[in-house]
C-alpha cells in the first residue's frame, strides 16, 4: 500500500465513481484468492493492486508468464481488445489506482467482501454472499475468462506485494516510476497501436452482465 505522502510521477486522473464493472472484476479476483485452504484472501492493497495490474493488462501478464512459467498456457485473453476502464498510475510501490478506496468501500458496504486487519495490514476476502455473487458472475460468458485468469494469478503469482512489485519492475523497466515515462495506459497504447477498437463485442457483453451483477448484489442488500 503506498503511503499517503507518496506523490505519483504522473498527474492523478480524476477518480470516477466505483463502476459495476470494476467492482465485479475485483470481486472475482478477491473471491478466487479466498478459495484457498487457508481462505486468507488477498493480503494488503499493495498485493491487490499488483494482481489487478496483471489482470487488467493481459499482454503484461502473458509476458510475465513466459518469464516465470514458460511451459504454462496463459489461457484466453479475458478482455479481447484490452478495454481498460481507468488507467493506473505510478506510486513509489508500483501500479496503483486511486479508485481502489471507493471500490473496496463499495464492496465492503454491500457485504460482498470483508477486510480483516492484522499487524496494520488489511486482508480482503469474500463473504458467503460475495462468494455466491462471484460464482454466479463466473458462469456468464464475459466474466468466466476473467475468473480463469484470476485462477492463474493465484496459482503462479500468489506472492507478497513487494515481490510482485519487484517482479513487474524487473520485467518491464520502462514502467518503473524512476524512468519518468508515461503512465501505464499511455505505455500500453504506445506498445499496442490497435488497442482501442471501434466496436468491442466483449464490452457489450460486460455491459449486459453488469446489470446481472447489480441485480445479484441488490438482492443481498
Amino acid at each position: 500500500m503506498p503511503p499517503s505522502h507518496a506523490a505519483p510521477a504522473t498527474a492523478v486522473p480524476p477518480t470516477r465513481p466505483p463502476s459495476a464493472d470494476s467492482q465485479a472484476r475485483l470481486l472475482l479476483l478477491i473471491d478466487v484468492f479466498s478459495e484457498t485452504k487457508a481462505s486468507k484472501g488477498i493480503e494488503g492493497r499493495m498485493k491487490l493492486a499488483k494482481l489487478d495490474f496483471l489482470l487488467r493488462y493481459p499482454d503484461r501478464f502473458t509476458t510475465l508468464m513466459a518469464v516465470r512459467r514458460p511451459n504454462v498456457d496463459a489461457g484466453e485473453n479475458p478482455w479481447l481488445t484490452g478495454t481498460i476502464e481507468q488507467s493506473m498510475i505510478r506510486y513509489r510501490y508500483g501500479p496503483w489506482d486511486p479508485a481502489y478506496y471507493a471500490l473496496l468501500g463499495a464492496l465492503t458496504g454491500k457485504g460482498l467482501i470483508e477486510p480483516k486487519h492484522e499487524d496494520a495490514v488489511a486482508t480482503y476476502c469474500t463473504t458467503q454472499v460475495g462468494h455466491e455473487v462471484a460464482r454466479a458472475l463466473a458462469e456468464s460468458e464475459s466474466w468466466n475468462p476473467v475468473r480463469d485468469r484470476a485462477v492463474l494469478l493465484r496459482r503462479h503469482f500468489n506472492l507478497s506485494g513487494i515481490t510482485l512489485k519487484n517482479l513487474i519492475y524487473e520485467t518491464f523497466p520502462t514502467l518503473s516510476r524512476r524512468t519518468g515515462g508515461p503512465n501505464y495506459e499511455t505505455a500500453y497504447r504506445r506498445d499496442h497501436p490497435g488497442w482501442h477498437q471501434p466496436h468491442d463485442p466483449l464490452r457489450t457483453r460486460h455491459e449486459r452482465d453488469r446489470g446481472f451483477y447489480e441485480r445479484r448484489q441488490d438482492c443481498h442488500r
